[in-house]
């Protein structure tokens, strides 16, 4: 892949890496177009389960738009005019993307790359990381999903008082917040993600599919009619041999071994 992002696969995990540490992961125009692609490629490929994104170094997840990068040099409007339908980084308004996906918090995680977070599923944090949508203290606007996504995860005033003021708010209290599933230190972030990324394997990627499909798509229903809709991935896992392997294993007390299909 681009040296901008890294891609890893093996044992049905994707591995995502914004790999430009000196400028504490921003994301300029090539990284964007990269991350893109990368989400195609894993979207096309059956065999991943399960995504961790993360930030190069120790210092940043991603600090959002590369500000030293002549795209910055847009207008307001021109930016609107030019947002990617998907976000931030072609995740934060994603809605194809129908495997779990875990943020792997390493530092800094501000602007877009706070909107990042708000498209993964679980996220998992370093003490020291910082989260905020700092856009409004440079005359932005956090429009890749940063305004309308926070105030749909946390209580209004919570959001507000983050939204309102651009500040960075620290991984403990981001977890008290609800947006954080785990906060470690630093040195034990891989065995945390490891055990987060564990325990998304030993479910069905057909159940977690239609989970994914379900939620991200049916937002505008009531619960009665989002259950009532045919999605694809909740018909595929419906009549699948990942549900007739679970009940196999769960009959023979052994653990299931999943087909994928």
């Amino acid at each position: 892949m681009s040296g901008e992002v890294r891609l890893e696969v093996a044992d049905h995990v994707a591995r995502v890496t914004i790999d430009r540490p000196k400028v504490l992961n921003a994301v300029d125009e090539k990284t964007h177009r990269a991350l893109r692609d990368i989400w195609e490629r894993i979207e096309a490929d059956r065999d991943v389960r399960v995504v961790v994104l993360t930030g190069a170094g120790e210092r940043a997840f991603c600090v959002g738009a590369d500000m030293s990068a002549a795209a910055i040099g847009k207008t307001g409007l021109e930016y609107w005019a030019d947002l990617d339908p998907d976000g931030f980084g072609g995740l934060s308004l994603r809605t194809t993307l129908d495997v779990p996906v875990i943020a792997r918090v390493n530092g800094y995680a501000l602007g877009g790359g706070m909107e990042m977070v708000l498209g993964c599923d679980i996220v998992v944090a370093a003490e020291h990381a910082q989260f905020g949508l700092t856009e409004p203290r440079v005359g932005r606007i956090a429009l890749d999903g940063g305004v309308t996504q926070l105030v749909r995860r946390l209580p209004y005033n919570q959001a507000m008082g983050l939204l309102l003021t651009g500040r960075r708010a620290p991984a403990a209290e981001m977890e008290r917040m609800g947006l954080v599933n785990e906060v470690v230190p630093a040195d034990q972030l891989d065995a945390a993600v490891d055990r987060w990324v564990a325990d998304v394997l030993a479910c069905a990627p057909t159940s977690l599919r239609a989970v994914k499909q379900m939620l991200q798509r049916t937002t505008h229903l009531t619960s009665r009619e989002a259950r009532a809709v045919r999605l694809p991935a909740l018909m595929a896992a419906l009549d699948s041999e990942d549900s007739r392997e679970g009940v196999r294993a769960f009959q023979e007390k052994r653990p299931p071994v999943w087909p994928g299909h």
